[in-house]
């Protein structure tokens, strides 16, 4: 909801005004700039480190979150199973496997309704939460991404999401989680805990929690996978819009921190070690490492790379079509199933619960192959982690409806937690049928696609890396069986794989091939993983784009992607801008602001004064004076006339009154010279149009330069501060100077962040509609600005890198003649613009 007109795409469910835009650009009155100018060195100094300690206090937190789902997720999972697993045996016997398949529904059925139960108490927390950061992250609010609720009621709904068996993963929410815990922690209250509040002015801006927020998520990855480096690279690929050395610094400490906390307590609980840091994250892929008694064996070889880049055009084909299936599916979502009462949601989650567990269970029933057990094992001098993951893949084989010494390599896969099943395909000695796999890539491939986007909590990564996995691993069997490749590693192909359909799917590439080498701790690895996910992200973005990309189109977010085509400098910031401008004048009547405020819902608002210029005296006896004159006439940009221009080529209209206007003769003669206009309003005299008295409205026979009068640029107020300074009472009369009107501090300004007060709620009845605001002390005098004639390359790099929300466009003599935001610089506004400058051509 922000200046200029809404603009809605052919795909877009919500409309885009459910979104507000951040205020990143700083103004006069920034609280940072302010505290800094009174501070010393030393005090500037401490004030610095409070951000290094609350950094490291979100890093801390968000391992202690994961710590928290980690945990519960394998308690009830190693519940579940253990039942589950006895009752098998058990039944296998004495035929009476409906029981336990209906044990097994049971528990699957009651985790994934409190994991939906969760998400009606705050709707947000659905999904993995990714794409709402992403757009956060990239200055555009959304509604309850980061309170204290969603994070409680994500973490805790994950868990159950997992524990309920559906082809989820914990590692994207925990991204949402550790943003939820940046954006809150440096505040001290919460809207939640209305009652516990502390005195803690500081950080009190959308920037500041921005960089936060940019730390948390970075947090939630090197939490997830162990990645610090990868989940600096995650947030600044995929997140912020702005970035600078220090952020970085911050927030690589951050993630640090994140992984060590997690680190620390998980190695300890499991293993009673403290303090030996062997597990450093949620995920973890096991160290790669060929036998010892086979000499032909080597991790990856240059011919293999041939096979890689096959392996990620594959992946990038099998991604988009991942992503175009799980479009439609949420297309029909939005149309079908979220209109209704809440409860067809949960109704459809406890669908896709009961149909994915009668298809594992069944598939493992009678679709597993029974396999020989591979007596292999590593040999005595290995590193203590390698034997524990060692001993995990085996003791994780499932013997289900098989005979003694052999395993169902089906059941292995399905009853199995999904990082144990990764591990098996990373480095199970054993083998996997071709048949197995490729039934196993297809089921989890079509239900994973179902299941994302239903309205539990749920991530993305695992799934992806598990579908990837197993398709690895089918390629490295065939190339065994049937071209007589015996020298690769079959655990090298699973991990291409893996990468290749994530990044088919995910459409990441520095950070996730940071993130991948991470969790391999083998650098090794780094040159195929990178060409890997290239090709998988050339081949995939052909056919569309990634999947949260794609969420984030669906919800009608104005997302900025990170630069504009070549084709668009052919448009200028004339061409985009909305010339149909709502203002207000430095100082201006209480019940002018009110009217304005309660009829739009524009977020900023121009300060201006009218001018309209007397020089024809001068073109009267100069010649050089009127031919200068006469090229400003003609060289400068005016709204009228932009607006005029627009309405002949019946293109744009910014209201119904001016489309209706657009067909009535316009008068071409001069109006008639009358006295200043500014005198005029300064002497309180003259009445403009429409803002200081709405009760007027326009004449029919106003000509567009009446209706749009060049405006002298003076600054940016935004919707918040009018609100505060009518709720505090800040007016002076106008038999009063206006040096006698009250002024607020910056503490009083903004105590209300985040959540300012609503112009409809304000009781302004002790409030004379006849007194005066000066919002001159409050307005950002020096905003950025561009020229009417600046490119829009040149616009978009400007409003993206620094971080803005609005842009006024004023012309060579200092009048604003239209602005630009986020809404004005979207891929789709842009190409309507451009067709539309090209049939003007």
């Amino acid at each position: 909801t922000i200046l200029g007109e809404t603009h809605e795409e052919e795909d877009e469910i919500l409309p885009r005004k459910d979104y507000e835009s951040l205020d990143y650009d700083r103004c006069i009155n920034d609280p940072y700039l302010e505290i800094l100018e009174s501070m010393d060195n030393k005090r500037a100094q401490r004030y610095e480190a409070v951000k290094w300690v609350l950094v490291f206090a979100i890093g801390v937190c968000t391992g202690l979150v994961g710590l928290f789902v980690d945990f519960f997720v394998r308690l009830f999972t190693q519940l579940k199973f253990q039942v589950v697993q006895s009752s098998v045996e058990e039944c296998t016997e004495k035929g009476c496997l409906a029981l336990s398949l209906l044990e097994l529904l049971g528990f699957n059925l009651t985790f994934v309704f409190l994991a939906s139960l969760l998400v009606l108490i705050q709707p947000v927390a659905a999904g993995s939460g990714i794409p709402e950061i992403k757009c956060y992250l990239n200055g555009v609010k959304v509604p309850g991404v980061v309170r204290l609720r969603t994070v409680v009621c994500k973490a805790t709904g994950v868990l159950f999401s997992v524990a309920g068996g559906l082809f989820v993963g914990k590692e994207g929410p925990m991204i949402h989680s550790g943003a939820v815990v940046g954006a809150g922690l440096p505040q001290f209250q919460s809207i939640s805990l209305r009652k516990i509040q502390f005195n803690f002015p500081y950080f009190r801006s959308d920037r500041d929690k921005r960089d936060f927020v940019s730390a948390g998520a970075a947090a939630g990855v090197a939490a997830a996978f162990g990645a610090p480096i990868g989940g600096t690279l995650f947030s600044l690929e995929e997140g912020s819009s702005f970035w600078n050395q220090g952020l970085t610094w911050k927030v690589l400490f951050c993630s640090m921190a994140a992984t060590f906390t997690l680190n620390f307590f998980r190695s300890g609980i499991q293993f009673g070690s403290w303090g030996s840091f062997q597990l450093p994250g949620l995920l973890n892929f096991g160290e790669f490492k060929c036998s010892e008694s086979d000499k032909k064996c080597h991790l990856w070889t240059a011919v293999d790379l041939g096979f890689f880049i096959l392996m990620g055009i594959v992946g990038g084909l099998l991604g988009a079509t991942f992503n175009c299936l799980n479009k439609r599916l949420a297309k029909y979502r939005m149309r079908n199933v979220h209109p209704k009462p809440k409860l067809v949601r949960v109704l459809e989650s406890l669908l896709v619960s009961l149909t994915t567990t009668v298809m594992v269970f069944v598939a493992s029933m009678v679709l597993g192959e029974c396999r020989q057990m591979s007596s292999s094992r590593h040999s005595g001098n290995d590193t203590l982690s390698l034997q524990d993951i060692s001993d995990d893949v085996n003791s994780s084989i499932k013997t289900f409806f098989c005979p003694n010494e052999t395993y169902n390599d089906m059941a292995t896969l399905f009853f199995n937690p999904q990082e144990s099943a990764i591990l098996q395909l990373f480095h199970q000695d054993g083998t996997f049928s071709p048949i197995t796999l490729s039934l196993f890539f297809l089921l989890y491939f079509l239900l994973s696609c179902w299941t994302y986007g239903i309205s539990v909590p749920s991530g993305l990564f695992v799934p992806s890396l598990l579908c990837g996995a197993a398709f690895g691993r089918l390629v490295a069997n065939l190339l065994k069986s049937y071209i007589g490749l015996d020298h690769i590693y079959s655990g090298t192909f699973a991990l291409i794989g893996a990468a290749a359909f994530l990044g088919g799917v995910v459409r990441m590439t520095i950070s996730l091939t940071v993130i991948l080498i991470e969790s391999t701790n083998e650098i090794a690895y780094g040159l195929p993983i990178m060409i890997t996910l290239m090709v998988a992200k050339w081949t995939g973005d052909f056919f569309n784009k990634g999947i949260y990309d794609i969420h984030v189109n669906l919800r009608g977010v104005p997302l900025l992607e990170w630069e504009t085509g070549v084709e668009m400098d052919k448009l200028r910031a004339s061409d985009i801008m909305e010339p149909n401008l709502t203002y207000v004048y430095p100082h201006t009547r209480i019940q002018s602001l009110v009217s304005i405020l309660r009829t739009t819902v524009h977020h900023a608002f121009p300060v201006v004064t009218e001018n309209r210029g007397n020089e024809r005296e001068f073109m009267k006896g100069n010649q050089l004076i009127s031919n200068n004159i006469k090229f400003k006439k003609s060289s400068i940009l005016t709204r009228a006339g932009e607006q005029r221009k627009r309405s002949q080529s019946m293109k744009s209209y910014p209201s119904s009154e001016l489309r209706n206007m657009c067909d009535e003769h316009i008068a071409t003669e001069e109006p008639p010279e009358k006295e200043d206009l500014l005198q005029q309003m300064l002497e309180r005299r003259y009445t403009p149009y429409p803002n200081l008295y709405p009760d007027q409205s326009p004449s029919e026979e106003w000509t567009m330069e009446e209706r749009f009068r060049p405006l002298t640029f003076h600054g940016l107020i935004l919707r918040s501060q009018l609100v505060t300074l009518l709720d505090r009472g800040v007016c002076y009369s106008e038999s009063q100077s206006s040096a006698s009107q009250p002024r607020l501090s910056h503490a009083e300004m903004l105590e209300d962040y985040p959540r300012y007060p609503d112009i409809h709620d304000l009781d302004l009845t002790l409030l004379n509609p006849r007194m005066i605001v000066d919002v001159t002390p409050y307005m950002n005098p020096s905003p950025f600005t561009v020229s009417p004639n600046t490119h829009v390359s040149q616009v978009f790099n400007l409003f993206r890198t620094m971080g803005l929300r609005h842009l006024p466009v004023v012309n060579a003599v200092g009048e604003v003649v239209g602005i630009i935001t986020r809404h004005n610089l979207t891929h789709e506004f842009l190409q309507a613009r451009l067709r539309q400058h090209y049939q003007t051509i």
